[in-house]
């Protein structure tokens, strides 16, 4: 079973850069060799079109205002749509999960489970650093993304519900 987790942020707009610190700490773990973990930060197109590799599951790591208090870690199984909508916004520079998961079949690729370890931010204002709140919720994310992976690649295929930590 091969995994892709991704993180993805700008960490010169403060809160918006957690999934990339979730990924350079899961970077420092030791992981099963099926998975691979990746910093693509605001490269969603280069996500897009790494995601026409066949994976068996993919975990999304950003930060994702859901109204919750900061800090809240979510777990949401998310659904690929066929077209971008609307409410979806293309933008070269900064794609974000739901615009690369809707531009994949675009491409001409197909995604597979797909599963959102997101956090609720203070803030993406300009700035370098997390907020304490959002800070103290990487570790709870590491913990969560290597629960998931490591289930997923030890044995059959757990069941993901949305929910909060």
């Amino acid at each position: 079973m091969t995994v892709l987790v991704a993180g993805l942020g700008n960490i010169f707009s403060s809160d918006d850069g957690f999934g990339v610190a979730v990924v350079d700490q899961l970077s420092r773990r030791s992981l099963p060799a099926d998975v691979e973990v990746r910093d693509f930060g605001i490269r969603g197109i280069h996500l897009a079109y790494q995601l026409l590799e066949p994976y068996d599951l993919v975990v999304l790591v950003d930060a994702v205002q859901r109204g919750g208090p900061p800090g809240t870690v979510y777990m949401i199984e998310a659904e690929p749509g066929d077209e971008p909508g609307e409410d979806v916004a293309m933008d070269a520079h900064d794609l974000g999960p739901d615009a690369v998961l809707s531009l994949v079949p675009r491409l001409g690729g197909t995604v597979g489970p797909v599963v959102v370890v997101g956090c609720e931010p203070a803030g993406i204002d300009p700035g370098i650093g997390l907020s304490p709140a959002v800070e103290d919720a990487v570790g709870t994310a590491v913990q969560m993304v290597i629960d998931l992976v490591t289930g997923q690649v030890a044995g059959p295929p757990v069941g993901v519900t949305e929910g909060e930590s």
